[in-house]
């Protein structure tokens, strides 16, 4: 029997019951399962963090001290128990270390996502379908309007110009993508880093994904070479150079007002889109679908009648 009552949503976050557990909890507690290292589900201060290898390493480079009191380091496929819960990680294909979370109690499954993608992506771990009973997903890109094109053809739009770019990208995980696709699809691009993103590349490498190359930032590359080269930055140095000269700037994600007033519209999401959410519904093949960080009407809608589309936020 499915427990409606499995996962609430509490002033914490995501709390379990039946095993006395958080799952990305959003302050500090005493035992979290987290599925990824992202600002907005993994914080430090946790007494204990259950969550995969690559994980712990961003998470201990993110808040340094201040990480957690214990990591309990668990691998792809290893279950273990919290109270009378078992849970397992599955790849989520959302960055490095990205974990669908498994859990198991009284003979029924719940499958938590975490943020996930279901497209390749070969700086990461790819996603894993794994059936449940519940499948509670991420609904950040729910909207039937919304279809990410292929990432292959977005970077080869940096190939339309020779002029210098400073390229926008979130520090862990998209950063290392587009450097790993810029070296793929546009060969003759040279790729300098800030050196805020460094430590999460490194991290990357240390875990046998390597994006390809790259330099690490340096002011006289940009002023004596004015043709070809990228400058990868976190989001808070793109806006805030709002009015650099002689680049074409660029943002990579699945927002839309991300891409406005930019000389190029770089399209390439770490989420799933509609019909990937709809893939994986009937590859998981649940009973009920329940919906997180994002909108879930419009699946209770497609669904209404044929599948229990319960929405959690």
């Amino acid at each position: 029997m499915i427990l409606e009552d499995f996962i609430t949503i509490t002033s914490m976050g995501l709390y379990c019951v039946y095993g006395d557990f958080y799952l990305d909890p959003q302050q500090p507690v005493k035992e979290a399962v987290i599925s990824h290292a992202h600002g907005d589900h993994a914080v430090g201060g946790n007494q204990n963090v259950y969550c995969t290898g690559a994980t712990t390493a961003f998470m201990k480079h993110r808040y340094r001290k201040f990480a957690a009191g214990d990591f309990h380091i668990k691998s792809y496929h290893q279950s273990f128990k919290l109270k009378e819960v078992t849970i397992t990680f599955y790849p989520a294909g959302h960055i490095l270390g990205s974990a669908q979370v498994m859990m198991e109690y009284k003979g029924v499954k719940y499958l938590y996502t975490g943020d996930y993608k279901i497209e390749p992506d070969i700086t990461c771990e790819p996603f894993e379908f794994i059936q449940a009973d519940v499948l509670i997903t991420e609904s950040t890109f729910a909207d039937p309007e919304t279809k990410h094109p292929e990432a292959a053809g977005e970077i080869n739009k940096l190939n339309a110009t020779n002029a210098n770019i400073m390229l926008g990208a979130y520090a862990l995980g998209k950063s290392q993508r587009i450097i790993q696709l810029i070296n793929q699809y546009c060969p003759d691009k040279n790729i300098l880093v800030h050196h805020s993103i460094m430590p999460f590349v490194k991290i990357y490498e240390e875990h046998g994904m390597k994006p390809g190359k790259y330099q690490v930032y340096d002011r006289k590359v940009m002023k004596q070479n004015t043709q070809h080269q990228v400058y990868i930055v976190p989001p808070m140095v793109f806006h805030s150079y709002f009015k650099a000269v002689n680049v074409v700037r660029a943002f990579a994600s699945g927002w839309k007002n991300l891409q406005q007033q930019n000389g190029i519209s770089l399209y390439i999401s770490d989420h799933a889109d509609w019909d990937a959410i709809l893939e994986t519904i009937e590859k998981v093949q649940p009973k009920e679908v329940w919906t997180l960080h994002g909108d879930g009407k419009q699946l209770k809608q497609h669904f209404a009648g044929k599948l229990e589309v319960k929405i959690l936020n």
